[in-house]
């Protein structure tokens, strides 16, 4: 289980401001889920998500990944961020390797892992390529790919198609799940969109504007029905995901209306 226990963040600005970005967030993440936290830009989510990454302390509360205190970057937790960070000088099959080399894994071996991993993307007739040869959605693979190099219990997600054309988004989601069914990885994953979170999401905890709460969970079953049928379009038209989708509307469009008040 990651373990997310009421955790809060308070950061001052360079101008002096204070500014409280999470409220009390607490959230668990167990074993083969593919949790997403949905809300509006400035909400937190990426702070979030930058804490159980260890990059950012906790101003209180605690974030615990299998009973270990997460106090600092691990090898345990992979991250895809909203830009590739690729390196563009290494070839694709040397951004991949590249955490196995600096792990002193032997070079035949992170080769075959790289291509492993490669394979898993749909890339691995691309591992000689260089980044600048690519396209956006194809430099996501390859992140996606490096940060399960080194088999992460968690795989945490900021984003990451955020930048894409629609028809990429819709297939690099459909690969999302491909991953998730053959690696079993607990993922974490973060958005803007509605519709991305119902899709995706094995759980949907819906963020306020800041300071970022919890203000609603949903428990849902869209991305194990797709892993089963394949079938993207059925889903996003059946009912029950139009209703879900219209409630979540609602309670986003009614925190923002709530912040606008106190403000």
């Amino acid at each position: 289980m990651l373990k997310v226990d009421q955790a809060s963040v308070f950061f001052r600005t360079r101008d002096g401001r204070t500014v409280h970005a999470l409220d009390r967030v607490s959230l668990n993440i167990p074993d083969n889920s593919l949790v997403v936290a949905l809300g509006a830009s400035g909400c937190g989510k990426s702070t979030l998500l930058n804490a159980i990454a260890g990059f950012l302390p906790l101003s209180s509360g605690a974030i615990t990944l299998d009973g270990r205190p997460v106090t600092r970057p691990g090898a345990d937790r992979g991250v895809v961020f909203q830009k590739d960070t690729l390196l563009p000088w290494k070839s694709v099959l040397g951004n991949v390797a590249l955490g196995l080399q600096f792990a002193g894994v032997s070079k035949a071996e992170r080769r075959a892992r790289a291509m492993e991993l490669l394979s898993l993307v749909g890339l691995s007739d691309f591992a000689d390529a260089f980044p600048y040869e690519l396209s956006g959605g194809m430099r996501q693979r390859v992140g996606i790919a490096r940060s399960l190099a080194a088999d992460p219990e968690v795989l945490l997600m900021d984003e990451p198609f955020g930048a894409l054309d629609s028809l990429t988004r819709e297939q690099m989601q459909e690969l999302i799940i491909s991953i998730w069914k053959a690696t079993r990885k607990r993922i974490f994953f973060i958005t803007h969109s509605i519709e991305e979170a119902l899709f995706l999401g094995t759980q949907v905890v819906v963020m306020s504007p800041r300071p970022g709460r919890i203000v609603a969970r949903f428990d849902l079953d869209f991305v194990s029905e797709f892993a089963r049928a394949g079938d993207a379009g059925a889903i996003k038209m059946a009912p029950q995901f139009a209703t879900l989708r219209e409630e979540i509307r609602g309670i986003l469009h009614g925190s923002d209306q709530i912040r606008s008040a106190a403000e």
